[in-house]
């Protein structure tokens, strides 16, 4: 499933490259039919994220909801574009002189000023929108304080923190070395701050990247993020069993909030965080 950087970016580029402009509407799936012929020949005003979830604007006051999910992909094309790839294509928005496709997503459908502040309502503090860092850090810390689940299934929640996927819950744990193990209630305030801080910081590089890279250029021989190898740039995420990048020591992985997580014991010890 995309995280945070990745729907930010798609939100960014959309927004460029759509908004202000007369847009054309199609369904050649035909699963939005209405929803496109609603939208149809209407201004696109505004693209927004918030975590993993797109909202696109329209006058007339209308709100488009897409949540891509673990199968949803845009197909960005300029000037002349191909038909539409494939019969899964849930959606087409062509404007002057872009046209993007999205197939596969798990939402694709217009809600209302009440339904987009109920969704908004369910979420965490994003570290990639704009507003209060320190409230969005202060809210951070009570979700924390509310649960009792081990933070590496906390940094799962969406309610808790909105946009943190398994790769960077894994590697963002790692940079901080806390233990993935560790009640999310009882991290030091501290530990809060650097897990916050870490997040904040690697989301922002995913987004100026277009792709996560988590590991610093000397812990793998390079100069330069730009020099390391595209199977270098994690820390943990997916190591099971291969040796530590700083420590030498094996990394360990589990299940946790129903996906796999992975970690080093030496780096990030038992009640480390706390």
């Amino acid at each position: 499933m995309p995280e945070g950087h990745t729907i930010h970016r798609h939100a960014r580029r959309h927004q460029k490259a759509l908004a202000g402009q007369t847009v054309a509407m199609g369904s050649p799936q035909g699963r939005f039919s209405d929803g496109a012929r609603r939208l149809d020949g209407r201004v696109l005003e505004t693209v927004d994220a918030h975590g993993k979830h797109l909202f696109y604007r329209w006058e007339g006051a209308e709100t488009l909801h897409i949540h891509l999910g673990l199968f949803g992909k845009f197909r960005f094309y300029r000037t002349s574009p191909p038909p539409p790839p494939s019969v899964n294509t849930r959606l087409s928005m062509a404007g002057e002189d872009t046209t993007i496709y999205l197939a596969g997503p798990t939402i694709c459908r217009l809600i209302d000023p009440a339904e987009e502040e109920s969704i908004r309502s369910r979420l965490g503090p994003d570290p990639l929108r704009n507003g209060s860092a320190a409230q969005k850090l202060s809210q951070f810390h009570v979700n924390l304080l509310r649960r009792r689940i081990p933070i590496g299934a906390a940094l799962l929640d969406q309610r808790v923190v909105a946009g943190i996927g398994n790769v960077y819950r894994a590697e963002a744990l790692f940079r901080t070395g806390i233990d993935p193990h560790l009640p999310a209630r009882e991290l030091a305030s501290e530990a809060v701050d650097r897990l916050w801080s870490e997040s904040t910081a690697l989301l922002r590089a995913g987004v100026k990247a277009g792709g996560i890279i988590t590991v610093d250029p000397a812990d793998v021989g390079a100069r330069r993020r730009s020099e390391i190898e595209r199977d270098e740039r994690l820390y943990v995420y997916g190591r099971h069993g291969e040796p530590c990048r700083r420590c030498g020591n094996t990394i360990a992985t589990t299940e946790m909030a129903s996906r796999r997580i992975w970690w080093c014991p030496a780096c990030q010890p038992i009640g480390a965080g706390a």
